[in-house]
């Protein structure tokens, strides 16, 4: 093939793959906005972001999948109630956290925010068993791709707050928080991080209601 080098050059570099400009979806590729969505990988607790293609394959909630597709569902739970020393029995050391049930190990996990980001609790089954006993709506989140976002008024002064949320939302909370936490308590920058992802949270959900 002639040509100068210049000729040359510029043919390698109309040959070569365009760069990857902004996200793209974990199953098949195909770019995707800013603003996705998700599904969990069952197996390794994995959000993965994806085009709405693949997201509506993994959206019937009662198929036997390897993926489940995150809802957008967001609901208050007005009446919630804890007992006089309930969150204590919890074991939260925070008086933040969000609980989901994990249907590969079959049981109810907690995960609280901190400088690391989501720590795990070592919750017991009985008391949060006495919690959901105390508000039987909680029944209607559904298992790996929903939690429950629970938050204690500080110094008591308030009622407990209780809402379902999807589970990338937590995780966005709480990655949220690791770039601003100090100290044990999260600091005041933290506090208003809390404030603000609760406005929005509140704004969006409407009020849970017996199935």
């Amino acid at each position: 093939m002639s040509g100068s080098p210049l000729d040359v050059l510029r043919r390698i570099a109309a040959d070569r793959p365009r760069a990857v400009v902004g996200e793209r979806c974990e199953m098949c590729a195909e770019p995707i906005r800013d603003e996705h969505q998700h599904v969990v990988s069952l197996q390794g607790r994995q959000l993965m972001c994806v085009c709405r293609g693949c997201y509506l394959l993994f959206t019937d909630q009662q198929a036997e999948l390897r993926f489940r597709a995150v809802p957008d569902r967001y609901l208050s739970f007005p009446d919630f109630a804890l007992s006089p020393g309930r969150w204590d029995a919890l074991e939260i050391p925070v008086a933040l956290a969000f609980f989901f049930h994990n249907s590969t190990i079959g049981r109810t996990v907690a995960f609280y925010p901190g400088p690391a980001g989501a720590t795990e609790s070592e919750l017991p089954l009985d008391a949060w068993e006495q919690v959901c006993a105390e508000n039987p709506l909680l029944s209607v989140v559904l298992p790996d791709v929903e939690a429950l976002l629970i938050r204690i008024p500080e110094r008591g002064e308030g009622d407990p707050e209780c809402y379902l949320v999807p589970i990338d939302a937590c995780y966005q909370l709480v990655g949220g928080l690791r770039q601003v936490w100090r100290g044990f308590d999260g600091g005041q920058d933290a506090r208003r991080a809390i404030d603000e992802f609760f406005a929005t949270v509140t704004a969006r959900s409407r009020v849970a209601k017996v199935p």
